[in-house]
């Protein structure tokens, strides 16, 4: 059976620098961060994160619902309704049984999970909601989306910590190459600002400290780079086999034209230290795309800003690009949202379409001191013109879950 074009025509986002495409494209070209003081942190190590700000789930869902359903679901909710309509899509119109929804989430509902908690530990189990399980499972953001558009398609939640946004594209992208659905609206979502992954995270000694400059904190690539900034939303994408794009007269940000996975098999937080992962996953989606190396134009890095995630990312680019890795442009826009966790392969794919849509790439902020390890040109503090005919986005989690998307212009 011969695989179907699949390509984009949609996009929403829910991020610590805009609602909507426009203002986080504005606010991405311009390297304005979003990271600030978070009060409630205080007393935590690192008390700074990317926040969304402004942002009333009641304006995209029915109060009642809100108060039945986690942040995570809020967020990703409002991205899916802000990318259906960026597509133009009328669903009541379409063949509801041939569209899925595929949106995961690293962690869930855990806000719900610790504010229920306490109030089993302070009022007892009589007092806790009977909405705690749907509220904290991870896939009732696709369960949501697609009850709310009365959607019989596919309908799955992937869970693979930072890598879930783009596992969940990717996996959407193979879902409409089979032929198994025509419409998917995929992505992934987060809402992690929570006591309990705060004090995690610092105790794993993973959060940046750098709390006196909160928009300098997120530096991907730096030598001065002291862990990554954690950051919440969510980033959710149209896609549409190119025959039912075409027959609707949609229009098309870009094509997805490959995807590959792998795995570490090494450590259950640290990357291969070799950057085994990173290669194979970045060689198999350029394999799947049927794209060489030297096609790229730009990589939307994983560049969480932590010390060895750059440095093997960095490494795992020049092994697989050869002399053509010192000509790529290479950014983290990590530097400016934060560390978005399952939410970031969505929001970072959307960063890349854009890109090409536009001809512009977003630079990587905070860029001050170089890294004798990190050499290659991450587009440092102020964005270039460029045009981009293919491009690729990373994504690499805990547990040594590796994801890589291959996305490139299609003609006018």
């Amino acid at each position: 059976m011969s695989s179907k074009q699949v390509v984009v025509t949609g996009l929403g986002v829910v991020t610590p620098i805009g609602l909507g495409i426009k203002d986080f494209w504005e606010n991405l070209v311009k390297g304005q961060s979003g990271v600030r003081e978070v009060d409630r942190f205080r007393n935590f190590p690192t008390w700074i994160a990317g926040t969304v700000e402004g942002f009333q789930a009641e304006d995209f869902m029915d109060k009642r619902d809100v108060k039945k359903t986690d942040t995570y679901t809020h967020y990703a909710h409002a991205a899916a309704v802000l990318a259906v309509e960026d597509a133009g899509l009328a669903l009541e119109k379409e063949d509801r049984d041939r569209v899925g929804v595929i949106i995961g989430s690293g962690i869930g509902g855990l806000d719900t999970i610790e504010k229920q908690f306490k109030v089993l530990l302070e009022k007892g189990p009589r007092r806790v909601s009977p909405f705690l399980v749907p509220m904290l499972i991870a896939n009732m953001a696709t369960g949501y989306v697609s009850i709310h558009y009365g959607l019989k398609g596919p309908n799955i939640s992937p869970a693979t910590a930072c890598t879930t946004g783009t596992h969940a594209i990717g996996e959407a992208f193979r879902l409409l190459q089979r032929g198994d659905a025509e419409i998917m609206i995929a992505g992934g979502a987060e809402a992690p600002l929570t006591d309990i992954a705060f004090a995690g995270f610092s105790a794993a000694r993973a959060l940046s400290t750098r709390n006196a400059e909160p928009q300098r904190a997120s530096r991907p690539f730096d030598r001065q780079r002291d862990g990554f900034v954690m950051g919440e939303g969510a980033g959710i994408v149209v896609l549409e086999t190119l025959e039912h794009a075409l027959s609707r007269g949609a229009h098309i940000y870009g094509e997805v034209a490959g995807y590959g996975m792998s795995g570490d098999g090494y450590h259950i937080t640290a990357p291969d230290p070799e950057g085994r992962g990173a290669y194979l996953c970045m060689e198999r989606a350029l394999q799947d795309a049927a794209i060489k190396p030297e096609m790229v134009d730009y990589i939307n890095a994983h560049g969480t800003s932590t010390p060895l995630n750059d440095r093997i990312e960095t490494m795992a680019v020049k092994k697989l690009f050869g002399e053509h890795a010192y000509r790529l442009a290479v950014s983290s826009t990590k530097s400016m949202t934060g560390h978005m966790l399952g939410a970031a392969g969505g929001v970072e794919l959307i960063a890349t379409l854009l890109s090409i849509k536009n001809g512009v790439i977003p630079p990587t902020i905070n860029y001050e001191e170089a890294d004798p390890e990190c050499d290659l040109y991450y587009v440092p503090n102020k964005p270039i013109t460029r045009e981009i005919t293919v491009a690729i986005s990373n994504s690499f989690g805990f547990g040594g879950t590796n994801a890589c998307l291959v996305v490139r212009r299609v003609p006018a």
